[in-house]
C-alpha cells in the first residue's frame, strides 16, 4: 500500500503492477494528522495487518528562513514531522500489539548538520534522526523494530520542488534513489538502527560529529545559498 499527496502516486502504483506487485494507492495529505489517520484506515479496511511500514514522507524548502512563505515553512514541519509522527502512532500501535513488525524512517544526514538556507528542513530531519533512535529503544522488547535511514543528497525531484535548482547543492551529482532505497530495504530486514547510504555521506557524518556548528553552518550555507549553482 503506498499513498502520497500528489496524483503521480496512482502512475507509481500502475508501474508496480506492471511488474506483477498487488498495490493499492491511496492520494492523501500525509502533512496533517487528519490524512494520516485516513491513510491508517485505509490500510485497516483492507483487512491486513501491516508488516513494513517505509515512513518516508517528506518535504524541503530553500531560501533564508525570513524570506519563505510561512505556510510553506509549516508545510515541511507538518509533512515531515507531524504526519510521520501520527502515522507511525496509528500503525506502531497495531504492530506492537501483534508483537510483530518493521519501521523504516527516511531521516538524513542533514540532521546532523546546521542547515543555513534550510534550517526548518534540515531542524525536522534532525528530529527524525532523534526520535527514530529513541523509539527504537522504547520499542526494543515488543517484537517491533525501528531502523533509521540517513541519506544524503538523492537523484529525486527534491531540489525541483524546495525551489533549490539554482544552488550548487542542487545541481551536483547525487545519489541514486534505486541504490539509496536498497541500503535502507537491507538495513531494515536485517534490524539495523540506522544506516547512512554511501560512502561520501557516511564521511561527512563523522566530520559532522566532530566539527563545531558554526563552522558546519558556513559550510552548508555555500552549497544551499540561492544563487551557488555552478554557471
Amino acid at each position: 500500500m503506498i499513498a502520497a499527496d500528489e496524483g503521480d502516486i496512482d502512475v507509481a502504483a500502475e508501474i508496480l503492477r506492471s511488474i506483477g506487485v498487488s498495490v493499492d494507492a491511496m492520494q492523501v495529505d500525509l502533512s496533517t494528522k487528519e490524512g494520516a489517520a485516513d491513510f491508517a484506515r485505509f490500510i485497516a479496511d483492507k483487512g491486513r495487518p501491516v508488516d513494513i511500514l517505509l515512513a518516508n514522507a517528506g518535504r524541503g524548502l530553500g531560501k533564508g528562513f525570513l524570506d519563505q512563505n510561512l505556510d510553506e515553512a509549516l508545510h515541511v514541519i507538518d509533512t515531515n514531522v507531524t504526519g510521520t509522527v501520527a502515522l507511525i502512532h496509528s500503525i506502531g500501535n497495531e504492530m506492537r500489539a501483534r508483537g510483530a513488525g518493521k519501521i523504516l524512517i527516511t531521516g538524513s544526514i542533514a540532521g546532523f548538520i546546521p542547515g543555513t538556507y534550510q534550517a526548518v528542513y534540515n531542524g525536522t530531519k534532525e528530529f527524525l534522526n532523534s526520535f527514530s533512535f529513541a523509539l527504537r529503544h522504547e520499542l526494543k522488547d515488543s517484537g517491533v523494530t525501528v531502523t533509521c535511514l540517513m541519506p544524503g543528497a538523492t537523484e529525486t525531484r527534491f531540489f525541483e520542488r524546495a525551489d533549490m535548482l539554482d544552488t550548487e547543492v542542487g545541481q551536483s551529482e547525487k545519489d541514486n534513489p534505486i541504490d539509496v532505497a536498497k541500503v535502507g530495504f537491507d538495513a531494515l530486514m536485517k534490524n539495523e538502527g540506522d544506516v547512512v547510504a554511501g560512502w561520501k555521506n557516511k564521511l561527512q557524518t563523522v566530520m559532522a560529529n566532530v566539527t563545531p556548528a558554526g563552522m558546519l553552518a558556513e559550510q552548508h550555507a555555500k552549497m544551499a545559498a540561492p544563487g551557488t549553482a555552478k554557471k
